[in-house]
């Protein structure tokens, strides 16, 4: 599956008189740069769950992993939409993203071994990941590897004050 180049539009009602949209590269590098991410699954009876966690950016989608049985991969076995959201904390400066796709499971070995080196390469050796069947395992136990291409994402720009949205489709 390939993801095209996005639409992008700024709305110029949550922004500063004259703001431009960021662009799609800015943003994206600021998901590959987070040190956490915040990720936001729905509960089976619908309530929200936040949890920060580490990423990776590779192949045009951003990647995160969890336990089995951990909250989040309960919530993502029944609804796979969600959102991840990373940014700078201070109001005066920086860019804040929010991603929004479906959480897809990653189970090809060859694609595991290149996600397993990249968290290694971006978080140290305390990050380090054996892959297994069907994911990796760590100190922590077995993990599931999920990711997720964007389908819309938000830029919020603080200095100026802007908010761009982007709009992917596939091919």
């Amino acid at each position: 599956m390939t993801t095209t180049a996005p639409t992008t539009e700024i709305d110029a009602r949550y922004g500063d008189p004259g703001a431009a949209p960021r662009t799609w590269e800015e943003a994206r590098d600021a998901l590959a740069a987070a040190g956490t991410t915040f990720l936001v699954s729905v509960r089976p009876d619908g309530r929200p769950h936040v949890t920060p966690l580490i990423t990776v950016w590779h192949d045009g989608a951003l990647h995160f992993c969890t336990g089995a049985e951990e909250r989040k991969a309960r919530n993502l076995a029944a609804d796979p939409r969600v959102a991840l959201a990373t940014g700078t904390g201070a109001l005066h400066e920086g860019l804040d993203v929010v991603l929004e796709g479906t959480a897809r499971r990653v189970t090809d070995r060859g694609t595991l071994q290149v996600l397993a080196d990249a968290w290694e390469a971006k978080y140290g050796a305390e990050w380090h990941f054996d892959v297994v069947d069907g994911g990796f395992a760590g100190e922590g136990g077995p993990a599931l590897v999920f990711r997720v291409r964007p389908e819309t994402a938000f830029g919020f720009g603080k200095a100026p004050y802007s908010q761009t949205r982007w709009r992917f489709t596939t091919a």
